[in-house]
């Protein structure tokens, strides 16, 4: 079964006084493109979380955030008091020196400044928080490829049901084929018809419209097509990790179903052609989400 590449996980769990919580979010793109978030005290576990992303994820815009709630009443971070003493006093300098008003609310003005929060110092990660933290971005990458599954069930569906519809306006190319060199070899003769005093070979002329209608013939293109929507169908069920190639298959579908158009010289054929061009483009639109 085809994975999306579109995709929410999310799981938390807590430690000591801590509350871990990690959020991945995955849209479509066409290699991995992976940020990650999280405070300060992790960076030391980035580049394990973004293997583990990398691994389990392979390909997609890919938002990693990683948060921590402290419980218990207890907050991780403190004023940093000194600090913000200093950028009174400096406001308040900088007041007199430029005839500026002082600051309304002076808690806003405060700590919006670099520094005025510090976190604690025991915030270093011991190997029980980093296991936590593991098993959590774990879960979530879980989730998130379950998440996946699901989307790509639903796709899955979806492009049963265009290819199925292509298949069937294929089938119905055949009827207006005889049709379509009847008309083609009348209205070639009734125009010579009506040139007056213009005398012309009927067996030259019978072997020009059989090169003229050879050129027309749209059966290698049927075919070719035939095979493109088998062949779709069955990478559709080879397994996840087929976007890209089936990216590739539609682009070939539609250039057959472009020369059957260009070729097709009728319009009850060309309705057709239009019909399989839409079910065609709804294809190439989602397929940009599977994995």
């Amino acid at each position: 079964m085809i994975l999306s590449m579109t995709g929410f996980g999310k799981a938390s769990a807590l430690y000591q006084n801590k509350k871990l919580t990690v959020e991945v979010k995955s849209l479509n793109s066409k290699q991995l493109d992976l940020s990650t978030r999280m405070p300060q005290s992790y960076r030391e576990m980035d580049m394990e979380l973004r293997n583990l992303m990398s691994h389990k994820l392979l390909r997609g815009k890919v938002d990693v955030t990683v948060w921590v709630e402290y419980i218990q009443g207890e907050t991780g971070t403190t004023l940093n008091v000194e600090a913000l003493k200093q950028y009174k006093t400096q406001i308040e300098h900088l007041s007199q020196e430029l005839s500026l008003p002082l600051p309304s609310d002076w808690y806003a003005t405060l700590l919006r400044l670099p520094d005025a929060l510090v976190a604690d110092h025991n915030d270093e990660l011991d190997s029980g928080e980093k296991d936590a933290l593991r098993t959590v971005a774990n879960e979530a990458v879980d989730a998130l490829v379950s998440f996946r599954t699901q989307e790509g069930a639903r796709l899955q569906q979806f492009f049963e049901e265009k290819i199925a519809a292509i298949q069937q306006l294929l089938n119905e190319v055949p009827q207006y084929e005889q049709c379509r060199i009847d008309k083609i070899k009348a209205r070639i003769i009734d125009s010579l018809s009506k040139l007056e005093g213009v005398d012309y070979d009927s067996n030259r002329l019978e072997q020009e419209l059989i090169f003229y209608i050879e050129k027309l013939d749209i059966t290698e293109e049927k075919l070719r097509l035939q095979n493109h929507l088998n062949y779709f169908l069955d990478t559709l069920h080879t397994g996840e990790g087929q976007g890209k190639k089936l990216g590739f298959i539609s682009q070939e579908m539609g250039r057959e179903i472009n020369t059957l158009g260009s070729k097709a010289n009728q319009a009850e054929l060309q309705k057709v052609v239009v019909r399989m061009k839409d079910q065609l483009e709804q294809i190439k639109e989602q397929v940009l989400n599977v994995l």
